[in-house]
């Protein structure tokens, strides 16, 4: 016989929480940007282990299994703004030692100075110059987060399945 203890609907989320859910991510066009909903599985997460920007955190906060919300997010509250800083400029003959054919539109990862791993997109080539974006793609623009919580389960605790 197969018992499964159910959490305490009435749990909510909060720092540190592991919460079962499912999301979307729109523009406010409707244009669908990443979606759990087609899942067969809702996806966990931890609720401040970065896996999850600050603003998407902040729609979750004190929802209970069973609840659904769709929150607008304005830029600064999810991807940030487009920032002229992010843009950097290469020498077309530097940058070709490394990929001899730069077109617009491709993404490629460089390493800072720290060497960490960046991610650029092209957003012009010339005979002289490349330049590369390193701001987020969906910098700039508001969207629309959609969540549906399944189970929550409070920091340090674990759903438990007796058999």
């Amino acid at each position: 016989m197969n018992t499964t203890i159910l959490p305490n609907e009435e749990i909510r989320i909060s720092q540190g929480s592991t919460v079962l859910l499912h999301f979307e991510v729109s523009l406010t066009n409707g244009t669908i940007i990443d979606s759990t909903f087609d899942r067969a599985e809702p996806v966990q997460l931890t609720i401040g282990d970065e896996s999850l920007l600050a603003g998407f955190e902040k729609v979750l906060m004190n929802l209970k299994a069973g609840d659904t919300r769709t929150a607008h997010l304005s830029a600064d509250e999810a991807f940030g703004q487009w920032n002229a800083e992010n843009v950097q400029t290469f020498a077309y003959a530097q940058f070709a030692l490394s990929e001899p054919n730069p077109t617009v539109g491709m993404m490629m990862e460089f390493a800072d100075k720290g060497k960490n791993s960046l991610v650029g997109v092209i957003s012009s080539v010339d005979d002289n110059e490349v330049r590369v974006d390193f701001n987020h793609p969906l910098a700039g623009q508001d969207v629309l987060f959609k969540v549906q919580i399944f189970k929550v389960t409070p920091k340090d605790q674990s759903a438990l399945q007796i058999r």
